[in-house]
């Protein structure tokens, strides 16, 4: 499956948190997508309540597409009270590597 768009997600929950987001992720729509080829969720070492996600979507429109759906649109939702300010996000374009 060949990744054409992709991007870095970093959130900082709410003191305490942490482990209510990264379980929201975890059971992301996103996962089983046939269009996601890759959904990681990581946690800062130093800080359990900083959560990052990386994804991969084989095009630029089927990523722009699920996000426009009523179950990727429920999960933004349950996070927003979660989270402590704006998320940043990075868009990339995947050049290679590995996922697990």
């Amino acid at each position: 499956m060949r990744i054409s768009q992709g991007f870095h997600a970093t959130m900082t929950a709410r003191p305490g948190l942490g482990d209510r987001v990264v379980a929201l992720l975890l059971d992301a729509p996103s996962l089983s997508h046939p269009d996601c080829a890759v959904f990681l969720v990581g946690r800062s070492a130093a800080d359990p309540d900083v959560v990052h996600v990386t994804e991969g979507w084989t095009t630029p429109e089927a990523h722009s597409a699920f996000f426009a759906t009523a179950p990727a649109q429920a999960l933004v939702a349950a996070l927003q009270p979660l989270l402590d300010g704006e998320s940043q996000y990075t868009d990339e374009v995947p050049v290679g590597g590995r996922a697990f």
